[in-house]
């Protein structure tokens, strides 16, 4: 198996999925531009998504609206409802750990695959950089937003340097899935100083060719992520319960 060629180091996932108009269809486009808004919050867990307000804004017509919410409802960001139209999903915290629960053993697959791959040296100068970075803002109270993008920009690396598309495709649907929650989950300083900790132990896995050091520590990483932002919605349950809301 050989690395693929990395993905610009500048990306973020948004906008991976913008950068290519010549390559997507226009329902494809109009659904990653939504897609962005379900993940930043600008769209709300449980709003509505006005199928002719998209098109008016797009300037097309409600078709390629229509099959850009049903793209949507494949990646799990949006249910569509008999003669209501399309809503932001807004999942229960048991579906939230089942998500992250599939995330964490198909990442720990992924990682394995990197840490017994020979040719894994031509990664690690990608991967190094990343980590560096990730260690500069990780106690930075101001640089939340760029150590999300930063860990969005590894994993995605890791992802496609692992050379398995249909693991590609799963852990692709299921960072769109789970990113609203990644964000929860590494909003505190001191979340992200934990969420290094288990970078630099997989870069020192990958190094040392260690498979099951690299498996255990991806899962673990993402199982941290899952519980830190389970913790936070169910306090903003609490509060919102009372403050009646």
């Amino acid at each position: 198996m050989s690395f693929p060629a990395p993905m610009p180091s500048t990306d973020a996932l948004p906008q991976m999925r913008l950068d290519a108009p010549l390559t997507q269809s226009l329902p494809e486009q109009i659904a990653a531009r939504l897609s962005e808004r379900i993940v930043s919050g600008a769209y709300a867990q449980g709003q509505r998504i006005m199928e002719q307000a998209v098109a008016a804004e797009f300037e097309v017509s409600r078709g390629p609206v229509r099959e850009a919410l049903r793209l949507l409802e494949k990646e799990g960001l949006v249910i569509i409802l008999a003669r209501r139209g399309a809503q932001v999903t807004n999942p229960t915290i048991e579906e939230v750990n089942e998500i992250f629960d599939i995330r964490a053993m198909l990442n720990g697959l992924r990682d394995r695959l990197i840490a017994e791959n020979p040719r894994r040296e031509t990664l690690l100068p990608l991967i190094e950089q990343d980590v560096a970075r990730l260690e500069e803002t990780a106690g930075l109270p101001g640089q939340g937003e760029e150590y999300i993008e930063t860990v969005t920009r590894l994993n995605r690396l890791l992802t496609q340097a692992a050379g398995n598309r249909r693991l590609q495709a799963f852990l692709g649907s299921l960072a769109v899935q789970t990113v609203r929650y990644t964000r929860l989950g590494l909003s505190t300083p001191g979340r992200r100083m934990q969420s290094v900790q288990h970078w630099q132990g997989l870069l020192q896995a990958i190094r040392n060719g260690d498979g099951d050091a690299a498996e255990r520590i991806a899962r673990q990483r993402v199982i941290d992520s899952r519980d830190a932002a389970v913790e936070l919605l169910r306090n903003q349950a609490a509060t919102d319960t009372a403050s009646g809301g």
